[in-house]
């Protein structure tokens, strides 16, 4: 028999931070957070977007075992501003028992009944910059620490529950020693000259502050004509940059400016730190430190994590301006590649941006949707 839990006290929370290190034992695939980033996360005094959204988290139990989890979230930007009433759910896990599945999923149909709300999707969490997706395709590929990984046997517990395909994502990889640098060479100074752009690098973190909430102004900018984005709250901004800043290498974030130094497009890529967080084991102390460290200065691989260009300029060339510099970069710093984060498979502009760099579709996942009645 399963029951269910709500977790609120401390260390509740800390047993639905840890059920996937369980659950995922093993895994060569699964990269483990790091545990007090996790716990952050749910953190209300925290984590700012409890100021714009609730949540509620719940366990469940089998024979007095964690055998599942998953957190109900209601993002009120999403449902006030937008008029979406929409329960998303996310950090949802189970093992590969129906009955933990389904009363996992009745949790959360329950709840967004009560809050009025029309349909739930998922998994997603507060807003479009946190991770997104069930796994479909690509299960015996290295995940990365800014999406999450599943068992194959996930996707047949949504459809058997119900549910269907609200979104379909994609992840490239992006071979760097393949793409042609001369394209994009005479493309950048084509682009340029046209337009009055040019590039900005900057060389450390406080150079890269200056460009944090440009960059955000643009993103909103960039994704706002999406059905699914939800804007980023300046409380949020600040905790994003915080929480990042520690992973962020300077020289792997390029801007593009016009001739009055506004911005007009930007890329953030991280380091690759799945191994590394694999040998951490979700612990900074004693040595998680030390392999992430390592690994910012010996990446071979890295990840795009966000890009994004001003209406006004998109389908002009710009990202040959970025695309030449991440060449460059890339080349000094040995990567040879790019990792696309999940990306809508619809998303023709995102597209068009990746085309000349030869992508190969190496995961693809989706978010479920069911409605309330």
């Amino acid at each position: 028999m399963i029951t269910l839990k709500e977790a609120t006290s401390k260390a509740e929370i800390k047993q639905f931070v840890k059920f996937p290190f369980t659950l995922y034992k093993g895994s060569p695939y699964w990269v483990p957070p790091l545990i007090s980033d996790e716990m952050d996360t749910f953190d209300k005094e925290k984590n700012p977007a409890f100021k714009t959204a609730r949540m509620w988290l719940f366990l469940a139990y089998k024979n007095n075992e964690i055998v599942g989890r998953v957190a109900a979230i209601i993002n009120t930007l999403e449902v006030e501003q937008q008029n979406i009433k929409k329960m998303r759910f996310g950090w949802c896990d189970f093992i590969d028992d129906y009955e933990a599945s389904k009363a996992l999923f009745n949790k959360v149909i329950e709840l967004a009944k009560t809050e009025q709300m029309d349909h739930v999707e998922g998994p997603i969490g507060f807003s479009n910059l946190d991770k997104v997706g069930v796994l479909t395709e690509g299960f015996d590929s290295l995940g990365t620490m800014v999406t999450w990984y599943n068992h194959p046997y996930y996707q047949s517990h949504y459809e058997r529950l119900g549910l269907t395909v609200e979104k379909e994502y994609v992840e490239n990889t992006l071979p760097t020693k393949k793409a042609d640098p001369s394209f994009f060479a005479r493309i950048n100074e084509l682009v340029k000259k046209r337009y009055s752009l040019r590039e900005v690098n900057v060389k450390n973190k406080k150079e890269l502050l200056r460009w944090v909430d440009p960059m955000f102004d643009l993103l909103d900018l960039t994704y706002s004509g999406l059905a699914s984005y939800a804007p980023i709250s300046s409380e949020q901004r600040e905790y994003i940059k915080n929480r990042f800043m520690s992973f962020v290498d300077p020289e792997f974030i390029k801007f593009v400016v016009d001739k009055d130094d506004k911005l007009v497009a930007f890329a953030v890529v991280l380091p690759s730190f799945a191994q590394a967080l694999q040998k951490a084991k979700g612990k900074l102390f004693p040595f998680g430190w030390y392999y992430l460290l390592k690994a910012r200065k010996n990446c071979t691989r890295a990840i795009f994590y966000l890009i994004g260009v001003h209406p006004d300029y998109q389908n002009k060339g710009v990202t040959a301006i970025i695309f030449n510099q991440y060449y460059k970069t890339f080349n000094k710093r040995g990567i040879t590649t790019g990792i696309r984060t999940p990306e809508l498979s619809d998303n023709t502009a995102a597209r068009q941006i990746w085309k000349h760099v030869q992508p190969t579709v190496h995961k693809r996942r989706c978010t479920y949707r069911m409605e309330v009645s």
